[in-house]
């Protein structure tokens, strides 16, 4: 594990978090280790046995008089009683719920998951606070995997988590206190790039960077829960398969949202057509979020869909390093022993049309509609921020009767 200790000058270093159970382990020693600050963001928090192990361990930290701040998703979280926080609070740390109900933005979700202690260590990856994260992802938990992170990265990650606790309660006025998304690097030397995105802005840094990795690379390789991107980068994996290179894609045979894998398998005949690889992970519910473009390595909270790749709040941490690309080769080599692979001919075969309709009802549902009630409720709630008389402006101005200059009358 990284030292507490290290330099946040030093350039970041990286180590593979392999299992649901060892993130959640390594999170729990570095609060424990921290001396000045705790910074947890997380989609869902449950009141389970490792959710108030979690919560005895920020207490213990503020207690010693370590800065602890917690900021959970209103609607990820949407089971755990606000009381469940009395003895972090009463020990002096802060916690917040991010997005408070409401039906004019209840679309945009914090699905962001980050501990960032002492500006110096972090972990990211896709793994929540909860009894189901907890384990190998093989005998018993769900599979996932994150990142430890030190160096001068944490420090940029603890920025970030900062910003969203700021807006936390969605009554800001304009969202230009959130820092602007996309790729947020340091010195030219680093070899790092933090993706950090939301509604209206960061997506499109994040889905054009996945997309030019891709499409450059001749080794790619795909482990996502949800996954339904893009169309250019769907267009790029097959064009990696058709020009010689590999494509793999490490998708969920079990699944906690049934509607997501019943719409990324409507995309797999296009797939295995164009000589992508397509494999399901056999023995518990996938959760996994990552992605090796040659020796590049993604990984973080988002899946390649369109809530990830277009809607909710989510961060990835880009790396090009050749070593750190062959342990997770290594991972995806381990992963794949607990893997069926999807041939085009059964596939074709297993597909009635009681199946197929049901695919394409839940691509339609999430691909096209969930993201279109997003841009209009993030519509609506946009032009309510704005100042009456602002608004008058605007519609004035769409009717055609709106000069240049001066006041509109409504």
């Amino acid at each position: 594990m990284a030292s507490p200790d290290a330099n946040p000058g030093d350039c970041s270093a990286f180590r593979w978090l392999r299992t649901g159970e060892e993130g959640l382990e390594t999170m729990l020693l570095l609060m424990d280790a921290a001396a000045r600050s705790i910074r947890l963001e997380t989609y869902i928090f449950g009141d389970s046995a490792v959710g108030r192990r979690f919560l005895e361990a920020l207490a213990r930290a503020a207690s010693r008089g370590v800065k602890v701040r917690v900021l959970i998703d209103s609607v990820g979280s949407l089971e755990l009683p606000d009381s469940f926080w009395d003895p972090l609070r009463q020990a002096g740390g802060e916690v917040r719920w991010f997005n408070p109900l409401a039906l004019e933005r209840i679309s945009y979700r914090d699905h962001r998951k980050a501990l960032v202690v002492d500006d110096v260590l972090a972990v990211v990856g896709g793994f929540n606070i909860a009894e189901e994260y907890h384990g190998d992802g093989v005998r018993r938990g769900w599979r996932d995997l994150g990142m430890e992170i030190r160096g001068v990265l944490a420090v940029e990650l603890a920025e970030s988590v900062d910003a969203m606790f700021s807006l936390a309660e969605f009554r800001h006025k304009r969202l230009h206190r959130l820092r602007k998304g996309g790729t947020v690097s340091a010195a030219a030397e680093q070899n790092w790039r933090l993706l950090l995105s939301g509604p209206g802005r960061g997506h499109r840094a994040l889905k054009r960077a996945v997309a030019r990795d891709v499409a450059r690379s001749a080794d790619v390789v795909v482990m996502s829960a949800y996954f339904l991107p893009t169309w250019r980068i769907r267009r790029e994996l097959r064009r990696v398969a058709r020009r010689g290179g590999r494509a793999r894609l490490i998708l969920a045979a079990k699944s906690d949202v049934l509607l997501a894998q019943l719409a990324s398998r409507r995309l797999y005949q296009g797939f295995l057509k164009a000589g992508v690889e397509i494999y399901e992970y056999l023995p518990q519910v996938l959760h996994a979020k990552l992605i090796l473009a040659d020796d590049v390595v993604y990984a973080g909270s988002a899946n390649l869909d369109a809530r990830g790749l277009g809607i909710n709040y989510e961060l990835l941490v880009s790396v090009s390093s050749p070593e750190l690309a062959a342990e997770g080769r290594g991972l995806v080599a381990e992963t794949l022993t607990h893997c069926r692979r999807i041939h085009l001919d059964e596939w074709r075969r297993s597909r009635g049309l009681f199946q197929r309709l049901m695919e394409a009802l839940s691509f339609l549902i999430l691909a096209r509609l969930d993201p279109y009630l997003a841009r209009w409720q993030w519509q609506r709630w946009w032009q309510k921020r704005l100042t009456p008389r602002g608004a008058r402006r605007r519609r004035a101005k769409r009717r055609g009767l709106a000069g240049s200059q001066g006041s509109v009358r409504g």
